[in-house]
């Protein structure tokens, strides 16, 4: 048996722990959208409004201007992205783009303030989530940014 959306939505981390009618409350919030493949969930620059989590298709997060971008990471069904915006409020640090066509639930600020309006335990709950999903981005791009800086400072190998 296929899980419901809100079992679905359980299973990731960022709402992790919510109960099954705090879930409930957000979904009749949020709104659902569509990003066709190619197109971009937001820009790098763009002011931030909300997070996404991705319910189908990939994306991935590239960052520089188009000729010379970079990937940085890719998500799937069940990963989110933009939630800093929800945290720090400062423009997007990066682009994300749709590989295939996607669906994804847009979850802005006012719809987690209306979480703590309705209960400030839960709305404590995703914003730990957030953190610690924050944090374990940062913990991997600063084992990128060890492991590039290490290479620099090895020496080729003598022939």
């Amino acid at each position: 048996m296929a899980p419901t959306r809100i079992e679905w939505l359980q299973r990731v981390p960022v709402f992790g722990g919510l109960r099954e009618e705090s879930l409930r409350f957000l979904l009749e919030l949020t709104r659902s959208v569509q990003v066709p493949r190619g197109e971009f969930f937001f820009r790098e620059g763009d002011p931030a409004s909300a997070m996404f989590v991705l319910e189908s298709g990939a994306a991935a997060v590239v960052k520089g201007a188009t000729e010379h971008s970079v990937e940085l990471r890719r998500f799937e069904a069940g990963d989110c992205f933009g939630e800093m915006a929800l945290m720090d409020l400062f423009p997007r640090s990066a682009s994300v783009r749709a590989l295939s066509d996607c669906a994804a639930i847009e979850l802005g600020p006012a719809d987690l303030h209306r979480l703590y309006e309705l209960d400030p335990s839960q709305f404590a709950l995703i914003q730990m989530n957030i953190g610690r999903e924050v944090c374990r981005r940062l913990r991997a791009a600063d084992e990128l940014l060890f492991q590039a800086r290490l290479r620099e400072a090895t020496p080729p190998p003598s022939r």
